[in-house]
């Protein structure tokens, strides 16, 4: 995949890029990121990019005519993305969408925004939430890190079926070693050698962690009898028949 990037600031990606997940990507061939310098195109006979709004207000902002120059310039730049307050909220499964393109392009804003005109030349607007930043670097720097780790053979293809929001649901809770810290244990059955138990057991506290922080989530989604089923358990509160049955034929295979 080749990711475009038009912006002022390219030297703010340098060292995220060379740093874990993202580096790996890049050094294996499934990532290209390639610069696009938005002031290589303005016309500007002082070299600006920006003006202050017509009709007067505070601040600059950027010009149509570089961002489309800018945009003209790339070959194939796929879908072209506006990192925006007016975009839709960025979330896993517009990711997962963009991780199987072959290439996209993100416009970095900066100022008090754009010139109105620049909505019309794009695909689609992205917002990564209601708060303002000084640019849209660091904006696209999550996009390029939330695409990136999707693509085929950057990370276990195991792991994006499991963490939060692939399933609408939080991640369920996952423990280390020791077993007993300051009184705290690791839940049972998660020695149990009994992968649907436990399987089970991790779709309920999903559900229950998904149900205490992030409810709107629940609204979202059509709920399979099991979790249906898996709710009605925590709302018991009791260990069921089938948990307590794994942990002891668990303990005894031990």
């Amino acid at each position: 995949m080749t990711i475009y990037v038009i912006t002022l600031f390219p030297e703010m990606f340098s060292s995220v890029l060379s740093t874990s997940i993202l580096k790996r990507a890049i050094g294996t061939n499934k990532l290209h990121v390639e610069f696009v310098q938005l002031r290589d195109f303005t016309k500007d006979k002082y070299g600006r990019v920006d003006t202050p709004p017509v009709g007067g207000g505070a601040g600059l902002v950027l010009k149509v005519q570089p961002i489309v120059d800018a945009l003209a310039s790339i070959a194939h730049p796929g879908k072209k993305i506006l990192l925006t307050p007016r975009g839709k909220p960025l979330v896993q499964a517009t990711a997962h969408a963009l991780s199987k393109l072959e290439s996209i392009t993100l416009i970095c804003g900066h100022y008090e925004g754009f010139d109105e005109r620049v909505h019309d030349y794009v695909d689609e607007m992205v917002s990564l939430g209601d708060f303002i930043l000084t640019g849209g670097e660091i904006a696209d720097l999550a996009m390029i890190d939330a695409v990136a780790r999707l693509l085929p053979g950057v990370i276990d293809e195991a792991s994006p079926l499991e963490e939060s929001f692939s399933n609408s649901l939080l991640e369920y809770p996952q423990y280390t070693e020791p077993y007993d810290f300051e009184g705290k244990r690791v839940p049972e059955i998660l020695y149990s050698g009994h992968h649907g138990a436990i399987a089970d057991w991790r779709l309920k506290h999903a559900l229950r962690l998904t149900r205490l922080h992030r409810p709107d989530l629940l609204n979202s989604v059509s709920l399979s009898k099991k979790a249906q089923k898996l709710l009605l358990e925590l709302d018991s509160q009791a260990t069921p028949e089938w948990e307590q049955s794994a942990i002891q034929k668990g303990k005894k295979e031990r």
